[in-house]
Parts: C-alpha cells; sequence; structure tokens
C-alpha cells in the first residue's frame, strides 16, 4: 500500500518509510526536536488506500471461496489496482459472479476489524499470510472481515464494508505464467471512473450528433471513410510525385539543385519523386510534415555528395538519419532550418568544379 502523506505543522511529508517497529518520516526542511506540532493528514488520499486496500482483502477472499484461486500479489495503482491470481484464465461469467458476490457483501455491512497477536499465538497458523518481513518486530497485526476473511496485514482499512460502496471489476489481463491479473476500482474510484465515462460520453454525443448506443457504429463508418480517404490521398500523392518529376525533366535546362517541401507527403512520395527524377546529376533535397517542427527528409544525388553532406543536413535540421547509394534520409525535428539546408547545398555546388 502506497504510504500516507501530509503535513508535520507547516512542513508537509515527501515520503514515510518503515525501519523495523519505526515509521521514518521525510520532509524537506528540518524541524525542531521537542517542539509541539499539529499533524495534518491527507484523508482523501487515505481513505482511497483504505477502500482499494479493503476491496482487494475481500475479493481476495471470495475469489478463493467461491474458485478456489489464490491470490499471490497485488498492486494498489494510481488510476486502478491489479490482483494477480493464480489461475491461467478466469472467464467473464466468474468475473461477473464474483462482482456480484462482493457487492452483496457490501451491502451486507459487515464489520472489518483490526486485533494484534502475539508473535508466538498459535492462531497465528490460522490466518491468512505470505510470511513476516525479515525485520518485522513486535505484535502481529491482523485484519478480520467478519466471518469472510481473516489476514495479516499492516495496511489502513475501512471499519465496515459499507464504506466501501461499490467494487467494479474492469475485467482481467494476461499475467505472469499460468497467472491471471483481475482489475478492480473501489470506493470513490468507481464513482470517478463514472464521471469520466459519462463525460466522454457527451462529448462523443456531441461530436458524433447520435445517442450514446450509436456512437460504435458511428466511429466505424468514420475509420472506413477515414482509410478510404487515406488509400484516395495515397494516389493521390503519387501521381503527384511523378508529375512532379516529369515536369522538371521536361525543361530545357535543368538545375543542380532541386529543393521541395509537401506537408502531406510520405516517405514514399520522396522517393517516387527521386527515381522519376534520377539523380545523377541533380541534388534533391526534400522534406514532408510540418514546416516549423517535425517530419522527414531525403537528401539524392551524385553519392560522393550525398556521403558528405547527409549527415550535415541531418545535423542542422536536428535529426538523425542513414544513407546509401546516393540517397540519405531520416527525421527532423526543425523542420523550420530548412532554407539553412538550402543554402548549404548551394554553396557546395557553387564551390563544385564542373568536372564533379
Amino acid at each position: 500500500q502506497p504510504d500516507d502523506r501530509g503535513l508535520i505543522g507547516e512542513v508537509p511529508v515527501l515520503r514515510v518509510t518503515r525501519h523495523g517497529p519505526e515509521a521514518v518520516h521525510f520532509v524537506p526542511a528540518p524541524l525542531e526536536p521537542g517542539a509541539t506540532v499539529l499533524l495534518s493528514l491527507d484523508w482523501d488520499r487515505r481513505f482511497d488506500h483504505m477502500q482499494q486496500h479493503s476491496g482487494q482483502h475481500l475479493i481476495t477472499a471470495i475469489a478463493e471461496q467461491m474458485f478456489g484461486f489464490r491470490t499471490t500479489s497485488w498492486e494498489l495503482g494510481r488510476q486502478r489496482s491489479v490482483i494477480e491470481l493464480d489461475t491461467p484464465s478466469m472467464t467473464a461469467e466468474q468475473v461477473e459472479a464474483l462482482e456480484r458476490s462482493v457487492n452483496e457483501r457490501i451491502r451486507e455491512r459487515v464489520p472489518v476489524t483490526v486485533r494484534e497477536l502475539a508473535a508466538g499465538d498459535p492462531e497465528i497458523e490460522m490466518v491468512r499470510s505470505r510470511g513476516l518481513p525479515d525485520d518485522h518486530a513486535g505484535p502481529v497485526r491482523v485484519v478480520d472481515i467478519e466471518g469472510i476473511d481473516s489476514n495479516m496485514c499492516c495496511g489502513t482499512h475501512v471499519s465496515n464494508l459499507s464504506d466501501l460502496q461499490a467494487i467494479k471489476l474492469l475485467g482481467t489481463e494476461k499475467g505472469k505464467k499460468n497467472k491471471t491479473n483481475l482489475v478492480f476500482l473501489a470506493g470513490n474510484r468507481v464513482l470517478k471512473s463514472l464521471e469520466q465515462s459519462h463525460s466522454t460520453e457527451k462529448a462523443l454525443t456531441s461530436l458524433l450528433k447520435n445517442g450514446p448506443g450509436e456512437h460504435v457504429e458511428a466511429v466505424k463508418r468514420l475509420q472506413s471513410s477515414v482509410k478510404l480517404l487515406q488509400k484516395s490521398n495515397l494516389t493521390l500523392l503519387r501521381d503527384m510525385a511523378v508529375l512532379i518529376a516529369r515536369d522538371f525533366k521536361s525543361k530545357a535546362v535543368q538545375s543542380q539543385l532541386f529543393v521541395l517541401h509537401r506537408k502531406e507527403g510520405d516517405s514514399e512520395f520522396m522517393n517516387i519523386i527521386a527515381n522519376e527524377m534520377g539523380t545523377e546529376e541533380t541534388l534533391l533535397f526534400l522534406t514532408v510534415g510540418d514546416e516549423k517542427e517535425a517530419g522527414l527528409f531525403l537528401l539524392a544525388g551524385p553519392v560522393e555528395a550525398v556521403e558528405s553532406l547527409g549527415p550535415r543536413v541531418a545535423e542542422l535540421l536536428g535529426g538523425k538519419g542513414a544513407g546509401k547509394r546516393g540517397r540519405f534520409q531520416g527525421k527532423a525535428t526543425q523542420m523550420s532550418r530548412r532554407g539553412e539546408v538550402q543554402a548549404l547545398l548551394q554553396e557546395f555546388l557553387s564551390h563544385r568544379s564542373p568536372e564533379a
């Protein structure tokens, strides 16, 4: 269970950990020894942890009683919690039955109590446990859910299952070898999840112009439309690349440098242009993507020129790339520096001898 937070006087507690029987508090500033201070607990955080931890005890106990699924570990996460069950799988019907059973216990308002046993008390052997820490000292703390579970535990818990409000099992995920992870929410997290889902549902209703029951079908139709548009767009880009190359080749006098940027293009678009033009004499600098931020680049032309200029182009654009056989391409993070690259290439060409 995560540690508590709060204040010691006016000083915030950053972390609490245990060294043997002592609780060690980490604070950003020293405290005056012997001073009287007011301790303030972050109750929302504490109560959330209480709900999740008691919820885990309840789910663990009922899962073992109903199906014989033992809990081998669990995690109290910030958004959701996960119980690792010693079973290779769990059916949807079992998850539903388990959820129904734990919520019935919550409605029955079953008491939760804490007791301490001496280290040598034989009753400890009757308590569910994964063993004590090596540095444990003092009595053994046991948390009892009346008539349901008795478990060795040092965490904080509710005093009655009714304080859990409700438990929602979100389903299972594949765990470690032959294990299943059961995901759950308890208490206020159920309400927060419902509020988030409701807000999302309202936003989708406004965007899709239909009711919640039609959202899935509406999104499927949109996905199909997008795929068709992407396919059409790709075909048009390929045709455009061919036309751009042919237009360049049709000119009586071809320049030594060809520069082109197309926001909607991709790496295939650039390579089609390079293939169609042929790069034995002309140096091509092609870019696609956002004009000022990230994108892709391709430098193509005479092999020696590209080998020399490629790494420098990538460096200017704040990116990385690789090349072979007269082509150097990669990703760029600073497309706004395309002008500097063009100036570099023009300077290179102006100093190159006619024989080169």
